[in-house]
């Protein structure tokens, strides 16, 4: 089918309603720059179509009185969309796409070309150009679509720019598509993400921060997301959650978008399933340990979960998912790799300099730099716990840390609740190694953790479980690795040290315990631990 070319002024005159919205010359100039000759009159008014919100079949309706859209589509496909990707992908430093008619007017706002009352600076507002200048007319322009849903305030963020820039470079540069940020609770896992989201908020399309604290359903959250991104679609939305995945995991294809959930550990299931018995007075742990190791798994009903973060590894796209955990699941240990598109960054404490920024940020400023080493090494710059403790000794102390020191207790209140919560989730064979790790000053590599166990507890345990038993303590967050040998923090093992005096105490009266050891055993470990403790703290 040959169609009749309309001559130069027909072209001009139509959709001219263009040039009232926006910068057509400076968009015709750049275009032309980045092609490599100046634009064709139908290429023009192609592109004042789609300036005027037209589908090619609206266009092709217009302009041939056709009902067919093929030659506009080709003609668009072939080179409206190649010249305009390449002029936007080349302006922002990364790759654009444009995959849908509706999508031009959309990309091309952003970069500045729609006309405002108030003059613009640039037609395309490179990465690291109007820092100063930049008016806030260009900043709202500029900002992707965002639902920031209960992220928390971040104006006061201390340290943690090493890990920043890290995770700046794996997201916009190296294409990671998944980012797991790992640690023990406290760490400062939920101000880390928005704070980064932040950082990086202008280099996406779309920003969405949803928290897990109160567990949605995998339905819930992936109804939200695609209300937010898929508003007023023109697609079906699939009636299943399956076909809602691959709905979403299709439009991260096609757009940038950054995808936050905190708090994923959640909707993780409890690993505590020790069998019970009971008694006429109460019911108690059964004395012999299952030696079973289940792996870190969802609870019931939200499997759909690992679904999701599965594809959003696996498959192909430009958007990023960022998850918050004490725990890693199973699917992103198999998918992250230092060279592959999923990744995991484990948080740990706060540097000296840092966690004296939150001291003083409380009101305690006259701090001696031995006082404040102490405890600081105490609690392994965890910044909850700073936080917690900072309070406790304006409260109670009136400031004074020296007698905060002197009463001898380092794990209370909060910091005991946070502790218990991630304790409980484990399972009697990690209870096991937790236990005897805290026993021990000097960190202890996986051999030596299989030759030896509690002393006075039978029957051995196998190196299998022992090696799956270290790996699970790993990916909860509750060990640190240094090379190959693994250690609790201070505040851990004394937290550790606590449950252990307090459960043989009980249990001593109650039954014989899978965790009972000898007394006289028992007082020679426990008194060595508080002796070494001491004269750590005081060199």
């Amino acid at each position: 089918m040959v169609i009749a070319t309309p001559d130069s002024n027909q072209i001009e005159e139509e959709f001219v309603e263009a040039k009232n919205n926006w910068e057509l010359e400076k968009l015709y100039v750049d275009l032309a720059s980045t092609k490599g000759k100046a634009l064709t009159p139908v290429e023009k008014k192609f592109l004042r179509g789609l300036l005027c919100g037209c589908s090619p079949a609206e266009i092709a309706s217009i302009v041939y009185q056709s009902r067919s859209s093929s030659t506009v589509r080709v003609y668009l496909s072939n080179g409206l969309y190649k010249y305009i990707e390449e002029m936007l992908s080349n302006a922002a430093g990364y790759s654009v796409k444009v995959k849908n008619w509706s999508r031009v007017t959309y990309l091309l706002e952003k970069a500045g070309y729609k006309k405002y009352r108030f003059p613009l600076p640039a037609t395309i507002i490179p990465k690291q150009v109007q820092k100063n200048q930049e008016t806030e007319l260009v900043k709202m322009q500029s900002t992707s679509i965002q639902d920031w849903g209960e992220a928390i305030d971040v104006s006061v963020f201390h340290g943690r720019t090493t890990e920043l820039t890290k995770t700046q470079q794996w997201i916009l540069q190296e294409g990671c598509r998944l980012l797991l940020l790992l640690g023990m609770g406290g760490i400062g896992k939920t101000a880390f993400s928005v704070k980064l989201a932040q950082e990086i908020q202008e280099q996406f399309d779309y920003v969405i921060w949803r928290s897990l604290r109160l567990s949605p359903s995998p339905e819930q959250i992936i109804e939200q997301l695609i209300q937010t991104l898929l508003p007023k679609s023109d697609t079906v939305i699939s009636e299943t959650i399956e076909g809602r995945i691959s709905q979403l995991i299709d439009f991260f294809r096609n757009n940038r978008c950054l995808i936050v959930l905190d708090n994923f550990d959640a909707i993780l299931a409890s690993s505590d399933n020790s069998p019970t018995f009971t008694t006429s007075h109460q019911t108690i742990k059964n004395s012999f340990p299952p030696f079973l190791l289940p792996k870190i798994q969802y609870r019931p009903g939200y499997e759909l979960y690992g679904e999701l973060i599965q594809r959003v590894g696996e498959s192909q796209h430009q958007s990023c998912l960022i998850l918050t955990s004490r725990e890693k699941t199973p699917e992103i240990a198999a998918l992250e790799g230092l060279t592959l598109p999923v990744r995991c960054l484990r948080l740990t404490g706060l540097n000296q300099s840092e966690s004296l920024s939150i001291l003083k940020c409380k009101g305690l400023f006259n701090i001696s730099e031995d006082k404040f080493r102490v405890l600081s090494e105490q609690y392994a710059g965890n910044p909850l716990f700073l936080k917690l403790i900072a309070t406790t000794i304006q409260e109670l102390f009136n400031g004074n840390i020296d007698e905060f020191t002197a009463q001898g207790t380092v794990v209370f209140g909060e910091i005991r609740a946070i502790l218990d919560h991630q304790f409980h989730r484990l399972s009697q064979l990690e209870k096991h190694l937790m236990y005897w790790l805290a026993m021990n000053q000097n960190a202890v590599s996986v051999k030596q953790l299989q030759k030896n166990t509690i002393p006075g507890l039978s029957p051995r345990l196998s190196q299998r479980l022992i090696l799956e038993a270290v790996d699970l303590l790993h990916k909860r967050s509750l060990i640190e690795q240094q090379a190959s040998s693994f250690s609790q923090t201070p505040v851990l093992r004394e937290y550790m040290i606590e449950r252990l005096v307090e459960e043989n105490l009980t249990l001593s009266e109650e039954q014989e315990s899978y965790f009972l050891m000898s007394q006289k055993i028992f007082a020679a470990h426990l008194k060595n631990h508080i002796k070494q403790s001491r004269l750590n703290a005081e060199i």
